[in-house]
């Protein structure tokens, strides 16, 4: 006879898949779903089973779930844990067996991958539906819904080869934004600016692995374009195949409410998850704004919604572009709860398990009177000589978050928080690539404004020189002659470093910059917008004093009865 430690109760039980092993790319953002879930359950009088690989989060601490499984996220796992919960047999999910069905949708894409052989082995989603998540996936289903719906999109393509990749690219126009379908954090993702660089990515041994699986995705690259986060949850009745007993009620009322409109402060182009953003958006107006949780709301009520939804959009000359929609727990879901006040995850599973939005008394929540910023947080000083440059592929392991009445001051909390301090004296170096090159004035004046002085390398010194900017030349490193920005690097006689790439690599100059500064812990920051925004933080900081809060400050129903302010000094460099 067979014994195992496990005590099964006759308590109908939601089985919660977690993000799995913590890696780059994957968000422990995910983490804090899966919790929300957990504890959601013990609100619905449900038993609350967590599969997660992963003894370094909190979903798998001994207190969280009521039955905890460190197995892999795979189907046969899985299936074995539910057959084991329902004595025998996975076909009896969801109705006469133990197990109501599996949330597959607060882990990532991990467990999200395994839906449909759920599905298909007779164990229902909890939310939204398969079908939901099938037409958000597919491309042509997905173009046809946006169509539908009269919302616009990046022209894009799908190709199946060098030279159908090729062809795509010609007719939508570069530069273009290849990736592999199906993949985590952006993995492989990259922007290519002509045919060139297009085809040494297609030839490329990652992508040539990437595609014996799947066909590569082409978009048409939006030019400082202004990337949009949206988090929406709704209640609407999913298809059929997903349906569990928990829904057992229809809800006439069934409505979606958008948790947040998150602004990216790096153009279109950069990672989401490597992105700083903020609530409220800062520079968008408000008609913009309300086009796009019109648009969001559209999206959530086709897709028949039932929990989170996660929607990018890019906004260009007025117009509102959708890039992707994730019919699940986005890793910005933590950084919107906090910021509102509202804990939207746990909500969610609550809707997912069977209340509804008027149930719980959800409203749309009004944007506060504060900004709060999401920084993300980057292991590159782990990886000494690895180029830091920001792009497509998601390289950052956590984030965190700043908040305060004034945005430049939020943004340098979060700067903070993510172990990066912000100088206020010193010396600045400005390098920017051609086409970046027309917002070097600005930012030039703005640094020397606030006292800095200016070191630049030999483009960027003769675009401001051409200007009546002056600045301190400093040679190319394969020029030879010294000091040069690697020596005042090393002797951190420089305390800033802007630098939009024009090649990346850390067998390049400018990579070996980038590489040297993480080493020797001087703050990089390798985007305009970025730039701008870390340079109105400093200006900020020195301009102080500024005030700390707890986060319950910034909401009175929240507060503690003898909360109050401490009053900061300015840092000094």
């Amino acid at each position: 006879m067979i014994d195992d430690e496990i005590r099964v109760t006759d308590t109908k039980k939601i089985v919660i898949l977690g993000g799995g092993p913590n890696r780059i790319g994957q968000g422990i953002e995910f983490d804090y779903c899966c919790c929300q879930a957990a504890f959601a359950c013990e609100d619905m009088g449900l038993e609350s089973v967590m599969i997660n690989s992963n003894p370094e989060t909190v979903s798998t601490d001994f207190d969280t779930s009521d039955l905890l499984f460190f197995e892999p996220l795979t189907l046969e796992d899985v299936l074995n844990v539910v057959e084991r919960l329902n004595g025998g047999g996975v076909e009896v999910a969801g109705r006469s067996g133990k197990v109501a069905g599996v949330i597959a949708q607060f882990g990532g894409q991990t467990p999200l991958n395994l839906a449909h052989g759920l599905v298909k082995s007779g164990v229902p989603l909890v939310g939204t539906g398969i079908g939901s998540i099938d037409e958000a996936e597919d491309r042509d289903r997905f173009k046809a819904m946006i169509e539908e719906l009269g919302l616009r999109q990046p022209e894009s393509g799908i190709a199946h080869g060098l030279d159908q990749a090729v062809a795509i690219a010609d007719r939508i126009g570069y530069p273009v934004l290849v990736r592999p379908s199906y993949v985590l954090g952006g993995r492989g993702m990259e922007t290519c600016f002509d045919a060139d660089s297009l085809r040494r990515y297609m030839g490329s041994a990652v992508i040539a692995s990437e595609l014996a699986d799947a066909p590569v995705l082409i978009d048409k690259f939006l030019n400082d374009a202004i990337e949009v986060d949206v988090d929406v949850l709704a209640d609407y009745e999913p298809d059929a195949r997903s349906r569990t007993s928990l829904l057992s009620q229809r809800n006439d009322n069934a409505r979606g409410v958008v948790c947040g409109v998150m602004e990216h402060i790096e153009e279109a182009g950069i990672h989401s998850g490597d992105s700083t953003c903020t609530i409220p958006p800062y520079s968008l107006s408000p008609a913009i704004v309300r086009r796009i949780r019109e648009q969001a709301l559209a999206m959530a009520k086709r897709l028949r919604v039932r929990g989170l939804m996660n929607v990018q959009m890019a906004v260009k000359d007025d117009q509102v572009y959708v890039i992707e929609v994730n019919p699940r727990a986005s890793r910005t879901v933590p950084f919107v709860s906090k910021a509102k006040g509202v804990p939207y995850a746990r909500l969610a599973a609550r809707v997912m398990m069977g209340a509804s939005l008027d149930e719980l008394g959800v409203q749309e929540s009004a944007d506060g009177t504060f900004f709060a910023v999401k920084e993300s947080v980057f292991p590159f000083s782990k990886f000494p000589g690895v180029d830091v440059i920001l792009g497509p592929e998601m390289r950052s392991t956590g984030e965190v978050m700043g908040a305060d009445r004034s945005l430049p001051i939020a943004f340098a909390k979060a700067q903070m928080a993510a172990g990066v301090t912000l100088p206020t004296s010193g010396n600045v170096f400005l390098s920017l690539r051609d086409g970046d090159k027309r917002h070097a004035a600005d930012i030039a004046r703005s640094i020397t404004r606030i006292g800095f002085n200016l070191f630049t390398s030999s483009g960027t010194h003769a675009e401001l020189a051409r200007q009546g900017i002056t600045t301190r030349l400093l040679p190319k490193i394969s020029e030879g002659a010294r000091p040069n920005v690697l020596d005042l690097v090393r002797n951190k006689e420089i305390a800033l470093i802007l630098n939009t790439a024009t090649r990346k690599g850390g067998d390049t100059d400018e990579g070996s910059i980038r590489a040297q500064a993480v080493r020797s812990g001087i703050p990089i920051v390798t985007t305009v917008a970025g730039a701008r925004a870390a340079v109105q933080a400093m200006a900020a900081m020195k301009a102080g004093p500024w005030q700390v809060f707890a986060i319950q400050d910034y909401f009175p129903h929240l507060a503690r009865p003898a909360a109050r302010a401490v009053v900061a000094e300015p840092v000094t460099a």
